[in-house]
């Protein structure tokens, strides 16, 4: 099986509990701590096996193999990237089946992220996922007053649309924000606008 790690957490000793996006489900594994054990880290891509145990309800994680990609070894790249897919585990952690969306938004992403802006890729990748799941609000009334918004508008969590004066928070262009819902494309959006669609994506999917 192959997946992306969204969550690491240790325990005794230097064993583990992975939790990993596969291609259609969600996956918690132990692994057992070991001299000859490959290093795995939040964020990577890797090909698995899982090990049934009586003695445990979850199951075993063996025969790790890690799938690089050629920006892993850029520090600026991978400490956003991990910082982006740490973001998965408290969206989908209470989710019984996710099907192959995530995982097929995740593999298509990193595919690019080693050539174009890091930021600018997560913040496209997260529209695609507001979209899937029905909650990309294309209508621009505010959120905090429920009036039309005319000029700029202000993001909030989950790209909630406000006035800047309703939410006290810098503006985007509205030409550059509808392009981006409508083309999955920032390239209409400066990167002040881009750092505080950043800032808004980091609060939480």
């Amino acid at each position: 099986m192959q997946g992306f790690i969204i969550k690491l957490t240790r325990v005794k000793e230097e064993d583990l509990i992975v939790t990993i996006i596969s291609e259609n489900n969600l996956t918690t594994l132990y692994r057992f701590y070991g001299a000859r054990h490959s290093p795995i880290n939040l964020g990577f891509k890797i090909d698995y096996e899982m090990e049934g145990s009586l003695k445990s309800t979850i199951p075993r994680m063996r025969d790790v193999l890690h799938l690089g990609f050629p920006w892993i070894v850029e520090y600026d790249r991978i400490r956003i990237w991990q910082q982006f897919i740490a973001l998965f585990y408290p969206h989908l952690q209470h989710a019984e089946a996710i099907g192959s969306f995530y995982y097929d938004l995740l593999e298509s992403t990193a595919q690019k992220w080693g050539g174009q802006n890091p930021k600018r890729l997560a913040i496209e990748a997260y529209v695609q996922l507001l979209e899937h799941e029905g909650r990309l609000h294309r209508e621009m009334n505010c959120f905090f007053c429920d009036l039309p918004i005319e000029n700029n508008i202000a993001l909030i969590r989950s790209f909630l649309p406000a006035h800047q004066a309703c939410s006290h928070t810098l503006a985007i262009n509205q030409k550059g924000l509808r392009w981006l819902y409508d083309h999955t494309s920032t390239l209409f959006l400066d990167d002040n606008e881009i750092q505080r669609l950043w800032y808004v994506l980091s609060e939480g999917l």
